[in-house]
């Protein structure tokens, strides 16, 4: 089996807004917004649209992603806020959430940028199809539950937190396929894909499917394939993208938000018989080894191999947990203290219901209280805990483990105590040690072992202000 985790497809430049109420509010009365004009299917064809969506998704509480027509109403939106400008994608979310844990990954990019060279941990090496420097920023709206905004003719108020995605971005569009991507499978354990729902052109999408098709042949039978679902700007290229890849696809996961999208109905997520006749629908529709629906009530997964996973829906739930109640002010240390709270009670009761009745298996939610939650990159997240299960992964993590315990011990005594089995396991996670990726491991192995040993979320997601 492969030693090497690559994540796909591409990664973004993110502006994450602070969110102010008052300037959403002052934007409303400038365009002169009303309550019936509010829906989130719009055009985006300018700022009015885009605070016309905004507002649409806060009274509903939802989440989601949507195609601006150009960058420039991004770059004047996000001008009315205060911002930080971080990474994103889900690939490269999820290094970085491997990366706290001391994990290196493969990342395939579609785009790069100083901002992405300098935000990028040590630990990430990278495959990249990219012929030239862009700046196609993504605009994530992180907004908290209660938020209420007033329009010429009233107010909305948000049910629930979420956040909301919006970006025209030619190169995740184009997700033209690296030509090394074949040579990082080979030597894979995992594979993460993720990103076709920003395509918009079919014949493009046909040809990039062809290409990513052709590198996963090099992937090793036993690699596991993970599949992220996504909010795809033309609906009808989900289906044929399922078509080209469920075969290979051992995990496919989605949100609660996606889920609902797909079946065309809300779904009362703490409801059993809901949420099991909502999972036994959309297996039918997605008949993967293993689909997964993650939600801020709990984790739950169907399918034959669903069981398989069980480890891995642990480590998700708690690495996503972490994230949502401390950000980027999280150290590695803290998933175990996520790991002792208590559980969501709802959560709980839907997990055991379908448990028993041997409908889904699953993990259920945290139950956190805090005043400030970070949505934004939560299912991103869930994926890299997932994918901190896989055995490689675990091996990464535990002897990044071992090195912050020893170096804890001090006085010259952490190397001596330092079992040599280890750094040999390491060193020959990608090849022998003197074979063809001698050089990159010890590169990746280096920067793992810094990144363990400063594991805090802020030092591995490294944030510009502006």
């Amino acid at each position: 089996m492969g030693q090497d985790l690559v994540l796909g497809l591409g990664g973004t430049v993110d502006y994450e807004i602070r969110w102010d109420a008052a300037v959403l509010e002052a934007l409303a009365a400038e365009h002169g917004i009303r309550l019936d004009e509010l829906t989130t299917t719009t055009p985006i064809i300018d700022e009015r649209a885009l605070v016309v969506t905004v507002l649409a998704f806060l009274a509903t509480g939802g989440g989601g992603e949507r195609f601006v027509l150009t960058s420039d109403i991004v770059e004047r939106f996000a001008a009315h806020f205060d911002k930080a400008v971080t990474l994103g994608g889900t690939g490269v979310r999820a290094g970085i959430a491997l990366d706290r844990i001391g994990v290196p990954t493969v990342q395939h990019l579609v785009s790069i940028d100083d901002t992405v060279r300098r935000l990028l941990p040590a630990s990430m090496r990278i495959v990249s199809s990219a012929t030239r420097d862009t700046l196609d920023p993504h605009l994530i709206v992180q907004y908290p539950e209660g938020a209420t905004v007033r329009v010429v003719d009233g107010a909305v108020t948000a049910p629930a937190s979420n956040r909301l995605i919006f970006a025209n971005d030619a190169p995740n569009r184009e997700m033209a396929i690296a030509d090394g991507l074949g040579d990082a499978l080979e030597g894979a354990a995992a594979f993460l894909v993720s990103g076709f729902n920003t395509m918009q052109d079919a014949d493009l999408l046909e040809a990039r499917l062809d290409d990513l098709a052709a590198a996963m042949q090099r992937l090793p039978a036993d690699a596991l394939v993970y599949y992220e679902d996504a909010g795809f700007y033309r609906r009808e290229f989900s289906a044929h993208v399922r078509r080209r890849l469920l075969e290979r696809v051992d995990v496919y996961g989605m949100n609660e938000d996606e889920l609902q999208e797909y079946l065309g109905r809300s779904v009362d997520l703490l409801s059993p018989d809901d949420v099991g006749a909502a999972l036994a629908e959309a297996h039918h529709l997605i008949p993967a080894r293993a689909l997964i629906v993650h939600t801020k009530y709990w984790a739950l997964a169907v399918g034959p191999s669903a069981a398989r996973h069980a480890a891995g829906l642990e480590s998700a739930v708690r690495t996503a947990a972490t994230r949502y109640r401390l950000g980027d002010a999280c150290t590695a240390a803290d998933l175990d203290v996520t790991a002792g709270l208590g559980r969501h009670p709802g959560g709980t009761a839907v997990v055991a219901a379908l448990r028993r009745s041997g409908r889904a298996v699953g993990v259920p939610a945290y139950l956190i209280d805090t005043a400030d939650p970070t949505t934004i990159g939560l299912g991103d997240t869930f994926v890299g805990g997932f994918l901190a299960a896989v055995p490689a992964a675990a091996r990464y993590a535990t002897a990044a483990a071992l090195d912050r315990a020893l170096d804890a011990v001090g006085d010259g005594r952490a190397e001596a105590l330092r079992p040599r089995h280890l750094h040999r396991a390491a060193v020959s996670a990608s090849g022998s040690e003197n074979g063809p990726h001698a050089a990159i491991t010890r590169r990746r192995l280096t920067a793992a072992s810094h990144a363990s040993r400063g594991s805090s979320c802020a030092s591995s997601d490294r944030r510009l202000p502006v």
